[in-house]
């Protein structure tokens, strides 16, 4: 299981899900441009100490990613997406699937969207938006390791 983050806009949101997946043994991906200088401070204060523990691969663009997946980085292609259909509930996750989330300022744009495997939502109530990026890929992705087994052992 892995977490992509298209270009992602908000360094708290990025270093959030690097801590979150070098807690859960789960790599995360960032596919460039971000919009926030790397290094920035605020990433660092999200990750806390955390980011040294965490798996992490930069990829240059969507391209280089899409050229990562076909040279050994396997798995479906998850999208996690205000626009989807299918609730992450219904969905039966695999161990290899890459959990891919957009910019939190537009989503991604359409080609990537047609290019996942597979599209899910989050079911809220009549009228709300979205929910934190950070926030959505805890919880799609602890529903993903409940299904596969994927948590670390105590």
């Amino acid at each position: 299981m892995r977490i992509s983050l298209f270009q992602p806009d908000i360094p708290q949101n990025a270093g959030s899900l690097l801590r979150l997946g070098a807690c859960l043994g789960c790599p995360v991906d960032i596919i460039e441009p971000c919009g926030f200088l790397f290094d920035d401070r605020k990433l660092r204060r999200a990750g806390m100490d955390y980011l040294d523990l965490a798996e992490m691969t930069r990829h240059r663009s969507w391209e280089a990613f899409q050229a990562a997946r076909a040279d050994g980085l396997k798995g479906r292609l998850v999208l996690l997406s205000t626009r989807a259909e299918t609730s992450h509930l219904e969905h039966a996750f695999r161990p290899d699937d890459i959990l891919l989330l957009g910019r939190e300022s537009s989503g991604v744009p359409e080609p990537v969207h047609a290019a996942a495997d597979v599209r899910l939502r989050i079911p809220m109530r009549p009228g709300s938006r979205s929910l934190n990026l950070a926030m959505a890929a805890a919880m799609v992705l602890g529903e993903a390791l409940r299904q596969t087994g994927g948590f670390p052992p105590p």
